[in-house]
């Protein structure tokens, strides 16, 4: 189950590291391409904390990468069966919740900009709220599939 979980933490780390840089290349290209002055899509506070350009984008990278592998390593609660569905997910919640949070507010600096901060919280916990009812609604059809084969 360790082997797995790492398998899978270190494949999620690869590609959101490559879906964030890719993201930061397109919003970079199209606001240059504007004709508006030199943009950089990682925020200023950020790029305040080091002392180059290139360096605030490689560990801007390496966060979005931690942010994934958090995401996909943590899916290891649902293996815990004795637990229940509802602790799993909660606990699930609250561990990506940690990461996903601290990291954020590093990358975009939340804790200056309050409305982004409850912006991105409500997100979130929108996110795993349709999450969580989804997963409910297959668990429970599985159950009723379950029951009906047993019967």
């Amino acid at each position: 189950m360790l082997k797995e979980t790492l398998r899978k933490g270190v494949i999620s780390f690869a590609i959101s590291s490559f879906v964030g840089l890719l993201i930061n290349l397109i919003i970079d290209l199209i606001a240059n391409r504007s004709g508006a002055a030199p943009f950089c899509s990682i925020s200023p506070d950020f790029l305040a904390l080091f002392p180059t350009t290139a360096m605030a984008a490689y560990v801007n990278v390496l966060l979005y990468g931690l942010i994934g592998a958090a995401f996909s390593m943590t899916t290891v609660v649902y293996e815990f069966e004795r637990i229940g569905f509802l602790f799993q997910s909660i606990l699930y919640f609250v561990i990506t919740g940690a990461v996903c949070l601290l990291i954020t507010i590093v990358l975009w600096q939340l804790q200056r900009y309050p409305k982004a901060l409850i912006g991105t919280l409500a997100g979130y916990a929108i996110t795993h709220i349709i999450m969580f009812s989804l997963q409910y609604r297959k668990l429970k059809a599985d159950i009723e599939t379950i029951n009906v084969e047993l019967s």
